[in-house]
């Protein structure tokens, strides 16, 4: 398949540290899937083949390498950092020296191939009750104290209020928990579910 010239530019545009692992991993990504689609989407590269497979992503001092359906695929070297509570897999990369080894990263692409070629069971949705959901005194207490937040939340799916508790709660460090309620109450004061970033796909 052709080289998207959208993600060939991000690529060029990364800083010197990414540039050889992006460029490395798209070569591998290739390799388990010669006919994988390129996109851009959420402004960084994605490749699908039946549906979405992964996502690289260039930040300041390293990139982050993301399975879409990591929570479904075998990872006997327990490379994924944050497949807990949601469906992604996701690998932190500093430089090639920490570079999983290439029969690694192709085993991943061909998981996840494999996962999306499956039919998935159709879902039946049933509507939960908002009241028997315990939310963290913490939760609470920063809702109480923005009255937009407070609104926002109360109009959320049972489903959307879940991940925020879920996602809170998960911290193991009160740090993280922090951190992780000032995103929530900015994030549900704009209105938006926790993956908010890979709605609308």
């Amino acid at each position: 398949m052709a080289e998207n010239e959208e993600i060939t530019q991000y690529i060029e545009q990364a800083s010197n540290f990414a540039q050889p692992i992006l460029i490395k991993l798209r070569a591998l990504i290739h390799q388990a899937a010669p006919d994988i689609d390129e996109v851009i989407k959420w402004r960084q590269p994605c490749f699908e083949k039946n549906g979405l497979i992964c996502a690289t992503a260039a930040f300041k001092k390293h990139i982050n390498f993301s399975f879409f359906n990591g929570k479904h695929l075998t990872d006997k070297s327990g490379m994924f950092t944050d497949n807990e509570n949601n469906n992604l897999g996701s690998i932190k990369i500093t430089s090639l020296d920490t570079l999983p080894a290439d029969d690694i990263i192709i085993d991943f692409i061909q998981q996840a191939i494999v996962y999306n070629r499956q039919e998935k069971p159709k879902k039946t949705v049933t509507r939960k009750d908002k009241s028997t959901l315990t939310l963290p005194s913490e939760l609470k207490k920063a809702l109480t104290q923005n009255c937009i937040a407070q609104e926002q939340f109360e109009q959320m799916s049972y489903s959307k209020q879940k991940d925020y508790v879920d996602w809170i709660n998960g911290a193991k460090r009160q740090t993280t928990k922090e951190k992780r309620l000032n995103t929530a109450i900015e994030w549900i004061s704009e209105g938006k579910g926790r993956n908010w970033k890979y709605e609308n796909c």
